[in-house]
């Protein structure tokens, strides 16, 4: 089995082919952009960004979605398909949607997903690719005793009670960096500053915070990583250097979210709403797609969850962070690696966007979509703001990842792709891959592998992944993003 991706894809399904009702409905809009037009029950079209390559791996089910999103009460503009879209929830995964507050707009917890703020940091060492080399498997073996991973594995902070954890839920990464995990400079270059406002810990059921309690610092499973990495290849020299980022040095990019518990809260919300929905007369075309209007009772409970949940998530990494500098600390006599960005790419936020010549309170749903705002946003911190927000997109095991910036004016409310999306499911990877010979190519091709299950390594093969760098390049030639570098992997920590 090659690393390289197969000449024929599989859909996430794990079916080859599909039936086409909605793909018969695409009709080209320029250059990789395709409109799903309006039909039946649907309050506005939908733009599909794909080359015509990607536009194959696209499932006929995403594509239902997607028709199925844009029936959602309070729909305004678009709803988008980034170019890793693939089925998901409810909500195809690599979605965006937004709905107009004011006007009956819903918020549906389908549309964020249930890892609540799933999303990736990058940080920075000072050292290069031929000065790591040598220590290399030191420091992978530091790591691999420092990352807790797995389903049920707990976590770095062992949290003293419910007031600690209500403490992760309203401040995040602030309650992690108070409590001693990482440095206050980390904060200005996260998302929010590492932590949403409006978050309620009390809106959370006790089998959510019974879930959570232990798994601050914890990895997960599927495909949650974190990765060693070198700057391969710079394309924006200013940008990159605004980021700290210069050729061949180290990095390590760390992806996961806010695990059970944030799961749990999608769980209980979803539930909630259901009878809501009737109880409001609003009617959507696939359960999981329950909604609420954002002004109503249960729409602002679930923000209120969401937000403590998206802040755990923060949290969680920003933990990791510091377990990350103690193993580069005691493989290397070094911990001083410094946060490029963290960002999130499973959240719903309320922005501020022009829709028909009208400033509007929009309710933004990305799920498996990254927010990516353009120069000059008053959002970004004070050093990266003439450059855009960064972006981070994982390839998959063996492939390169991707620094993105905001573009101006961007587009999809300022949207980009989140990674290289799904073209096999699990099981089908597994079918198709034994772990085992997996890693052992992988380690020929120079990347070390720690990972506990053979068919873990095996669900996220790089041929169950569409190919990154088509992925980056149309999200780069439709103006969602451009390239400021790229990655390759070095040595990847898997659950």
């Amino acid at each position: 089995m090659a690393l390289s991706r197969p000449g024929r894809p599989v859909s996430a399904s794990g079916a080859p082919g599909h039936r086409r009702a909605e793909r018969a409905r695409l009709s080209p809009a320029g250059t990789d952009r395709f409109v799903l037009a309006r039909t039946g029950s649907m309050r506005v079209p939908g733009v599909v960004f794909a080359s015509p390559a990607l536009l194959r791996d696209v499932e006929e089910e995403a594509l239902r979605q997607l028709a199925n999103v844009a029936t959602l009460p309070g729909v305004v503009d678009t709803v988008f398909a980034m170019p890793d879209v693939h089925s998901g929830y409810g909500f195809p995964i690599g979605g965006v949607a937004a709905t107009d507050v004011a006007n009956g707009g819903v918020v549906s917890p389908g549309g964020v997903g249930f890892d609540i703020s799933c999303g990736v940091r990058l940080l920075l060492a000072p050292l290069s690719r031929v000065e790591f080399a040598p220590r290399r498997d030191a420091v992978m073996d530091a790591l691999d005793r420092a990352i807790p991973r797995g389903l049920t594995r707990e976590g770095v902070w062992r949290l003293e009670g419910p007031g600690e954890l209500d403490a992760v839920l309203r401040r995040g990464a602030a309650a992690a960096v108070a409590a001693g995990f990482g440095l206050q400079q980390d904060l200005a270059h996260c998302e929010d500053n590492g932590e949403i406002a409006g978050a309620v810990p009390g809106e959370l059921s006790a089998r959510a915070r019974e879930r959570g309690i232990a798994q601050v610092g914890s990895l997960g499973s599927g495909n949650h990583f974190l990765e060693i990495q070198f700057v391969e290849e710079i394309y924006d020299e200013p940008s990159a250097r605004a980021f700290g980022l210069v050729t061949d040095q180290v990095c390590v990019m760390i992806h996961c979210g806010s695990r059970g518990l944030g799961h749990q809260v999608c769980t209980d919300h979803v539930r909630a709403m259901i009878p809501a929905m009737a109880r409001r007369g609003i009617s959507v075309p696939d359960r999981q797609l329950a909604c609420a209007p954002v002004e109503s009772p249960e729409g602002q409970a679930y923000l209120r969850a969401m937000a403590a949940a998206a802040n755990y998530g923060r949290a969680n990494r920003q933990v990791l962070t510091a377990a990350t500098r103690r193993a580069f600390r005691a493989a290397l006599g070094m911990g001083a690696l410094e946060l490029c960005y963290d960002v999130s790419h499973n959240l719903a936020k309320l922005e501020t966007h022009v829709v028909d010549g009208e400033r509007r309170l929009l309710c933004v749903h990305r799920k498996g979509a990254t927010l990516a705002l353009p120069p000059g946003h008053l959002a970004l911190p004070p050093a990266l703001r003439a450059f855009g927000q960064p972006v981070f997109v994982p390839g998959s095991m063996g492939t390169a990842s991707y620094v993105l910036a905001g573009e101006d004016p961007g587009g999809a409310f300022s949207s980009t792709c989140h990674g290289s999306g799904r073209v096999l499911s699990r099981h089908a990877a597994v079918r198709a891959v034994h772990g085992a010979e997996l890693r052992r190519e992988l380690e020929a091709a120079g990347i070390a592998v720690r990972a506990p299950s053979a068919r873990g390594l095996a669900e996220e093969a790089p041929l169950a992944y569409k190919d990154v760098d088509e992925v980056v390049a149309t999200c780069v030639r439709v103006g969602l993003a451009r390239r400021v570098a790229r990655l390759r992997p070095l040595g990847v920590i898997k659950g």
